[in-house]
């Protein structure tokens, strides 16, 4: 379906909140396939793309996190020059916008998860494009 799971949580600015988190993943089993963290002075908010999000979701709210769960696309790319540029024009012309990504580098390619504005045009025009969009379970695994 091309549609990934993205846990967000919001995490407290102090020191072992993020070791906590990925101690409770870790010991369950669970995979941490991407992340950004971004701050603010009284808190930070770690995005991820995690092997099983609904087991994560629930462990990490157990253990006093706030957590969310939203819809994001995986778009894969060409790790050269301007693919992230010709994806990201493609989308632009057809009115998709992007709210946020982040991105990692593996090998020849790049895996970049895009929250976009309207999550099913973004998908059904990166691939009427032949843009690659990774599935969930292509994603997990890494």
């Amino acid at each position: 379906m091309n549609i990934i799971k993205q846990l967000s949580v919001f995490l407290e600015n102090k020191a072992g909140r993020v070791t906590e988190l990925t101690r409770i993943l870790g010991e369950a089993g669970i995979n941490l396939s991407a992340f950004t963290i971004a701050e603010s002075s009284d808190f930070g908010m770690m995005r991820m793309v995690v092997s099983d999000p609904e087991k994560a979701k629930e462990l990490l709210k157990q253990h006093g996190f706030a957590i969310s769960l939203t819809d994001v696309v995986c778009l894969q790319t060409p790790n050269t020059p301007g693919s992230l540029h010709k994806a990201l024009a493609i989308l632009s012309e057809n009115g998709v916008g992007i709210e946020y990504m982040y991105a990692f580098a593996d090998g020849d390619h790049a895996k970049v998860i895009l929250s976009p504005d309207k999550l099913s045009d973004c998908v059904r025009v990166l691939l009427a494009h032949q843009q690659q969009v990774l599935d969930a379970d292509e994603l997990y695994s890494f």
